[in-house]
């Protein structure tokens, strides 16, 4: 048994340094300090007073994660138990190395810490604490640890580059190296840490998060993309306060050059699969030249609108919900086997909110009679709000599963009978295409509901058949559309009839 391990445990610690942040700035009096950083020193504290503490740290690149975790954890823990057999590993010896020659420097370099290097045992790759048996051993992805117990494991940055992210070759050794190597040299009660930068969603936190047992994510996106579940309590949209001093205008730039999927994984925590299950990302196909006209009063004309069929698709929050949910309304248009998303509006809306969106996008879009909205949650509830004002509300029962719905429509996206705007000018169209891709496992599926339902409508069943509504409780009392006035001499009851 690990007495010292165990008595670490049963009697409170003697802490000069409240946290690992709180020594490094006792070290050097310029150490940044952000409340990403104060939220990881916390996340370090409980780790170490749990016994088989498991922590997973991911953050975006260059933000002070791995000092505070790689060089900071292992001074601070060696002044509270200086018996601490302590291993760091990366994704290469030179850099576990480095990480373990800072430890001993600091060390070295601050007498008042109370520790002091073992003359004797003082190379790059391993040294002690005089008169203890903790240390450090560094040591890189895929070497050996056999014979050398581990109090505390710490796993820095296990993938070097993007080519080695991607390559399954090289995520699978990784993953045996920690089976097989690392975790078994782990003592009862030892807490291990990983930090890194997401590259991959079957990275090792990928795999640990799945298949592991116990391990606690710490993931702090650079920008907030959910104010109820973001760890640092900021508004959607704000970017963290960054350890580098990146400015909102750095942080934008910075968003803008990695693009949408390079941004998902390295800045914000969360890689896409390479794949969807359902519907992958290089089945869309994009429409070049927009098929409508604006006219001057903002309203959107498909002026060759013979055999056009027209739609919006809604799927809306659910009632008494105050957190996270998005609405989603989306226009779409068929021209034979052609179904063009047109236009998609998205927010965190209220209720009045969204009864004004689809006002909104009616106004935008008076061609697109129909609106598909699913029969749950606020739809109801709109449609009775709007239905005196707006006529061509379909109510929809949604047939299925989600992923049966998405997986009925997916051989239309693979044959390219579905089609994307150009993302020019339609910057939500990366973050749609990312949703579907990691449908159903992704946070969100609002974007690809709404899309389902107008597919399946405008491509497995007629969306204005006789069967399905009356062209004349499409109208409404009140609707009157200038547009068709002009091409048709208001005859708009006879055109419906006509093509429906």
């Amino acid at each position: 048994m690990d007495y010292e391990l165990l008595a670490r445990h049963l009697e409170p610690p003697v802490r000069r340094w409240a946290t690992p942040g709180d020594l490094a700035r006792h070290v050097n009096p310029k150490t940044v300090r952000t409340p990403a950083l104060d939220l990881i020193d916390q996340a370090l504290v409980d780790l170490m007073d749990t016994p088989d503490g498991r922590l997973i740290v991911t953050v975006a690149p260059q933000e002070g994660k791995s000092s505070r975790i790689s060089i900071d954890l292992p001074t601070w823990v060696l002044t509270q138990w200086p018996d601490t057999r302590i291993v760091t590993a990366s994704y290469g010896q030179d850099l576990a190395n480095r990480n373990g020659l800072a430890v001993r420097r600091r060390i070295q370099a601050h007498p008042d810490l109370g520790l002091r290097i073992a003359k004797d045992n003082g190379a790059a790759a391993e040294w002690s604490i005089e008169g203890h048996v903790g240390g450090v051993k560094s040591v890189g992805i895929g070497a050996g640890i056999t014979g050398f117990a581990s109090d505390l494991m710490i796993i820095d940055d296990p993938v070097r580059s993007w080519k080695e992210a991607y390559s399954k070759t090289y995520r699978d050794s990784v993953w045996d190296w920690w089976q097989a190597e690392a975790n078994t040299r782990l003592a009862p009660g030892a807490p291990a840490v990983v930090v890194l930068t997401r590259w991959h969603h079957d990275d090792l936190a990928g795999r640990l998060l799945t298949r592991g047992e116990g391990w606690k994510l710490l993931n702090i996106p650079a920008q907030c993309v959910d104010p109820v579940t973001d760890p640092l309590g900021r508004a959607e949209g704000e970017f963290m306060q960054s350890a580098r001093g990146r400015t909102q205008e750095q942080w934008e730039r910075r968003k803008r050059e990695a693009g949408s999927r390079r941004w998902a994984s390295l800045y914000q925590g969360n890689p896409t699969p390479d794949e969807g299950n359902i519907l992958q990302p290089d089945w869309w196909r994009r429409w070049d030249a927009a098929p409508f006209v604006e006219r001057p009063d903002g309203a959107r004309i498909i002026p060759d609108h013979a055999g056009v069929e027209l739609c919006q698709s809604w799927d809306m929050a659910f009632k008494g919900t105050d957190s996270s949910d998005f609405v989603v309304g989306q226009v779409w248009m068929r021209r034979g086997p052609r179904m063009l998303l047109l236009d998609q509006v998205r927010g965190r809306f209220t209720f009045t909110q969204t009864v004004d969106a689809v006002r909104g996008l009616t106004a935008r879009w008076p061609q697109a009679v129909a609106k598909l909205v699913e029969d749950k949650a606020n739809g109801p509830a709109v449609m009775n709000a709007l239905a005196a004002e707006i006529g061509g509300f379909i109510p929809v029962q949604p047939e299925g599963s989600k992923q049966a719905r998405a997986s009925a429509i997916s051989p239309l996206v693979e044959a390219g009978n579905v089609e994307l705007p150009p993302t020019a000018g339609h910057p939500w169209v990366e973050e749609l295409i990312d949703e579907a891709t990691q449908f159903p496992g992704g946070a969100h599926d609002d974007q690809v509901d709404a899309l389902t339902q107008a597919v399946h409508r405008l491509g497995l069943v007629p969306v204005l058949s006789p069967e399905v509504v009356n062209a004349e409780d499409l109208l409404g009392d009140e609707l009157h559309l200038d547009w068709m006035d002009d091409s048709y001499g208001g005859d708009w009851l006879d055109w419906m009839q006509a093509h429906y």
